[in-house]
């Protein structure tokens, strides 16, 4: 470990210098300006991205700003994947937008402001850091939501999501105070050193832990925490949709091992057991009330919460017996898989956003009947789509799942195991529907599926990468556990 030039932070300063030029863009130029603006988001986003994937290879952890800051191998990959997933994300959105009005300047500072805060979200190293990543992206992301002011529904979503972002902000700064008050420190490494010497009091210690706990499971929208997650799926624009279920998703499981594995490790029995009860809980919830669901943006968001259950139980299966023998092949697992969702979310909701007209949301089930004789090629990549969600071979989500289930196996969790795979068998009704809905039943809406070349490139893009990363998963894998190793040293 060592401080490191200055050089390491690049990237996120081409992240800020870009929110800079679009802003001081949006404010001079106006409407007439909104293009470039648009090009100033893709390409400042595209190459810190690249840039991001670059410095991965560097296996040294560096800290900055007295070690509130830290660039290591786990976050420069999580940011190259938040950072190159809003590149397409708004690639995808911007024919939406455009039909509605809402191809606007505060669209995209307000998702490059959300981006910024996801990068402090994966490199903090305090808690006060972590607080105000965390911030900085979801107040972004409460004004995208409402960005539609005429529209009812964007405006309850944001309220709701506003008022309970509230109070889960408020559980994760009690517990700060909490862990602050035993152990004498905001600093994560230093957290872990006070908790390893057993010089604390327990019991507030515990609550401590409670309340972030509480914290990060309402950030990835797990069960019981996930009443905010269906109406804002739902209410939102679904380029918004796509903005909040997208990176954020990702942000928040970096975000959470930052919190649980790099500065609670010690403590690991006690927050696994709380993630066993959320786990098994938002995979029931999740991939049974889904079935009932005729929205597909309201069904997706509870696909994530089943997803979070998969990912949470990857965290909660790297401290077996207090030994970590398995934590790298566990945290690597939720990690992956965590990637791979993202990766299948941007394709989901682009074909949705294809799908959609101006005065039209394509965001029902009897939307995508007859798909296959509209357009076969977005039909087959909405259908792989749906497989990887569905976790079926070859799509890369079958990789993610059995990876995430043998780190649960291996650290003896056979019932949980059992339950997310019975669950997962509920959960491929609803993504078997819309495929069953795309390649046999009539068409109910003939008309004509518009895009640009570039949104058509890209989604095909997305649909290969989703095979090809399935035929092929060793390589993303073995770069997400290497990046856990070279993190934590394991």
């Amino acid at each position: 470990m060592q401080n490191a030039p200055m050089t390491a932070l690049l990237p996120d300063a081409l992240v800020m210098l870009a929110v800079v030029v679009a802003w001081l863009n949006d404010t001079f130029v106006g409407q007439a300006g909104r293009r470039t603006t648009y090009f100033i988001a893709f390409f400042s986003t595209l190459i810190a991205g690249i840039w991001f994937a670059v410095n991965a290879f560097d296996p040294q952890v560096h800290y900055f700003f007295g070690h509130m800051y830290v660039v290591d191998s786990f976050a420069s990959v999580m940011k190259a994947v938040v950072t190159l997933g809003y590149a397409v994300s708004i690639v995808y959105s911007r024919r939406y937008l455009e039909d509605r009005g809402l191809f606007r300047g505060e669209f995209f500072l307000l998702g490059m402001f959300s981006l910024l805060g996801q990068l402090v979200m994966i490199s903090g190293n305090n808690f006060l850091t972590l607080y105000l990543g965390l911030e900085l992206m979801s107040l972004s992301l409460y004004g995208a939501i409402a960005l539609r002011r005429d529209a009812a529904p964007s405006n309850e979503a944001a309220m709701k999501y506003y008022v309970l972002g509230a109070l889960a902000s408020g559980f994760l700064l009690y517990g700060i105070s909490m862990l602050y008050g035993a152990t004498g420190s905001l600093d994560l490494n230093e957290v872990f050193k006070a908790i390893g010497t057993s010089h604390y009091d327990p019991s507030v210690l515990l609550f401590g832990v409670i309340f972030i706990v509480a914290g990060v499971a309402f950030k990835m929208g797990a069960v019981p925490f996930h009443m905010w997650v269906p109406d804002v799926y739902q209410g939102a624009p679904t380029a918004m949709t796509l903005m909040v279920g997208g990176g954020p998703k990702v942000a928040a499981f970096a975000w959470g091992l930052r919190f649980l594995v790099m500065g609670l490790l010690p403590l690991a029995v006690e927050w696994q057991e709380m993630l066993v009860i959320l786990a098994a809980l938002s995979l029931i919830v999740g991939n049974i009330t889904g079935i009932v669901q005729r929205n597909v943006k309201r069904m997706l968001a509870y696909s994530a919460i089943s997803n979070m259950g998969f990912v949470l139980l990857g965290l909660l299966a790297g401290v077996v017996d207090h030994k970590t023998t398995g934590a790298a092949n566990a945290y690597g697992s939720a990690m992956y898989y965590s990637i791979v969702y993202l990766i299948t979310t941007m394709g989901t909701f682009g074909i949705i956003m294809l799908l959609a007209r101006r005065d039209f949301e394509a965001d029902t089930l009897e939307d995508f009947k007859g798909l296959n004789q509209r357009s076969p090629v977005f039909a087959f990549v909405m259908m792989v789509m749906m497989f990887s969600l569905a976790g079926i071979p070859p799509a890369v989500g079958f990789y993610a799942k059995l990876a995430v289930l043998q780190a649960t196996m291996n650290a003896g969790l056979t019932w949980l195991t059992v339950l997310a795979v019975i669950t997962s068998l509920f959960g491929a009704f609803y993504y078997l529907r819309i495929v069953k809905l795309m390649y046999f039943d009539e068409p109910q809406d003939k008309s004509p599926i518009l895009a640009d070349t570039s949104t058509r490139a890209l989604l095909a893009l997305n649909g290969v990468a989703v095979l090809v990363l399935g035929i092929v998963p060793d390589p993303l894998l073995k770069a997400c556990l290497q990046a856990i190793q070279h993190t934590l040293l394991l």
